[in-house]
């Protein structure tokens, strides 16, 4: 089932992928189209969140033309089956999976794989990695993202970890491609209270926040 629609022309727009974790489908069915509406453009939904198959199933065909829908948390065969057999167009792992992205590579899917250290970064760039996830990037911050783009200069960088409208633009200005950011934009107490209105501002603070660091 996998359309394989990842547009990297459309993750560029707004590099952010927003990810989805733990929360239910009639919450992912209010929160995307306020998501989208606010200008972000790519959402990963974690294959650990319960009914993750379901959830990626009705984000791609909700969604489609409009936003890039991946499957993360994606550690083995198992998870990258289920995920392209419920639609992800694009995969994210915490690791190094050689398998993983060696499969990703040969059917043309999309694959940024997590890695942290100078080796594991450049391992995964040259297994042909989309964009290599640092992660978890609040235990060293920007600083950690300039010294490694010292040396792996073309190498594409995604922090995910610790991510906030606070030290957004420094991981940017750092040398990041894009970042990867979950609670901090996913609001859980604004989901918990249905607070659609403020989620919505929300988003377009952080939208408008990525959107100045880059003029």
């Amino acid at each position: 089932m996998n359309s394989s629609l990842y547009s990297r022309e459309k993750f560029n727009q707004l590099p952010v992928i927003g990810i989805i974790r733990n929360l239910s489908i009639d919450e992912v069915k209010e929160i995307l189209p306020l998501y989208s509406k606010a200008g972000f453009t790519t959402v990963e939904i974690t294959m650990n969140t319960p009914g993750a198959g379901e959830i990626i199933r009705y984000a791609a065909e909700a969604c489609k033309g409009s936003l890039n829908v991946g499957a993360g948390t994606v550690c083995d065969l198992h998870d990258l089956g289920q995920a392209l057999h419920s639609g992800a167009q694009f995969i994210v792992t915490p690791i190094v999976s050689e398998e993983v992205i060696n499969a990703c590579v040969q059917q043309k899917v999309p694959v940024f794989p997590g890695a942290y250290t100078a080796t594991e970064i450049y391992k995964a760039w040259s297994m042909g990695a989309e964009i290599v996830k640092v992660f978890p990037a609040s235990s060293s911050g920007p600083e950690y993202i300039a010294e490694i783009k010292g040396p792996l200069d073309r190498v594409k960088l995604l922090p995910v970890g610790g991510i906030s409208l606070d030290n957004c633009e420094a991981f940017m200005r750092a040398g990041a491609s894009g970042l990867g950011i979950g609670s901090q934009l996913f609001h859980k107490k604004m989901i918990r209270e249905k607070k659609w209105e403020e989620l919505s501002a929300h988003f377009d603070l952080f939208a408008k926040k990525m959107h100045l660091i880059r003029q």
